[in-house]
């Protein structure tokens, strides 16, 4: 079914133009929030895991 839908569909080069610019365009949006970002924010967020209390979804300290 598949295949006859695709061969019906004619020149399908389209579609992968359309893919690889939206993969361009997701990392190119991607690369610039990424660089964006302030560096405190990447520092805290690198510290996280290391950190002894983490706070709570409540924001309660988390009880031992």
């Amino acid at each position: 079914m598949f295949k006859y839908i695709l061969e019906s569909a004619g020149d399908i080069n389209w579609m992968a133009i359309f893919a690889l610019l939206t993969f361009f365009t997701v990392f190119g949006v991607s690369l610039y929030v990424i660089f964006r970002r302030d560096k405190d924010f990447i520092d805290h967020m690198a510290n996280l895991p290391l950190e002894e209390e983490a706070p709570q979804p409540n924001g309660r300290a988390a009880v031992n």
